[in-house]
């Protein structure tokens, strides 16, 4: 049940960005930053806001299905709807639907709002199926949690629970905390995109995400400019996300890490892994690859044994 419901200017920014970021929970009580399409979807009286996946999203599903902890980030008013300066962190607990053909359909004008004009044909509609087949997140908000500018410099407001006390420190993963990859080459690629979030978890086991910068990097990291007053102090896991897009976010880039993160003195990311994809913005050759990426995700998902008719 959701104990959550916000005011008129927060719902304008809910219902007008375009892309938003998604966080999710691991298994080792990391976190996942992973870039949605907002589609203005969410219900005021019943506190809830819905966001949806394709099919081929099957690893983001299934660290909701083990923990339904999520957040949401409305951290861009980019090709968006709204001009409004504050930043709306979203926490709540997440339930999935089956995979939806045609899921665009049951949205109507609001998916060409926000995804544009939807491909049909004896081609375009076959073709696109994977990608159109969604599962839709629904989200009962616990909190939102509003600060004053996209820079979250300042105090937030809270609506619904407070906010609980700064987690503890995380024990050290066996494998070391150092980076696992070329950290300096990866800060290089983030500098280049304009939004970069930092996210973790929260003492209660809800996401916190927040808009970082770079400031350089040593042998240990990357460091790493963040709002004073949010992040908590010692050693965790979390996820770094920065990205670009373009309207209908046809045209992406997309840089996604796990790592490690030292909140001590100088705050110092350790990227574990990462995952990368772009996509033009061209329509034709957007529609394309997408098709193309889909089929490779579900056969990978198949081939991984998850079922992705759950």
């Amino acid at each position: 049940m959701s104990s959550a419901h916000w005011s008129d200017d927060v719902d304008e920014i809910i219902g007008g960005d375009q892309a938003v970021m998604l966080a999710t929970v691991t298994p080792a009580r990391g976190v996942v930053l992973t870039p949605v399409t907002n589609f203005g979807a969410r219900d005021r009286d019943a506190g809830t806001v819905t966001v949806n996946s394709s099919v081929g999203g099957w690893k983001k599903l299934e660290r909701i299905r083990r923990d339904p902890h999520v957040a949401l980030a409305f951290h861009t008013r980019l090709h968006g709807y709204s001009d409004r300066p504050e930043y709306v962190l979203i926490q709540g607990t997440a339930s999935l639907s089956a995979p939806r053909d045609d899921y665009p359909a049951s949205l109507g004008a609001d998916w060409e709002r926000f995804d544009g004009p939807r491909a049909t044909g004896p081609f375009w509609g076959p073709w696109l199926r994977p990608y159109y087949t969604r599962v839709v997140i629904d989200i009962a908000v616990e909190r939102l949690v509003v600060w004053p500018d996209l820079s979250c410099e300042g105090s937030p407001e809270v609506f619904g629970p407070p906010l609980p006390g700064p987690p503890a420190p995380q024990k050290a993963p066996g494998l070391g905390t150092g980076p696992r990859i070329d950290h300096v080459k990866a800060a290089s690629r983030l500098a280049g995109l304009p939004d970069t979030l930092l996210g973790w978890t929260g003492a209660d086991g809800f996401p916190m995400v927040i808009p970082v910068g770079l400031s350089g990097q040593d042998a240990d990291g990357m460091l790493l400019h963040v709002p004073l007053g949010v992040l908590p102090d010692g050693g965790r896991r979390a996820g770094l996300t920065a990205h670009s897009f373009s309207k209908f976010v046809q045209g992406q880039e997309q840089r996604v890490h796990t790592g490690w993160l030292d909140g001590d003195k100088q705050v110092r990311y350790a990227p574990h892994t990462e995952l990368a994809y772009s996509t033009p913005p061209s329509k034709l050759l957007y529609r394309l690859g997408i098709g193309v990426a889909m089929r490779v995700a579900l056969r990978r998902a198949r081939s991984a044994g998850h079922d992705i008719a759950q």
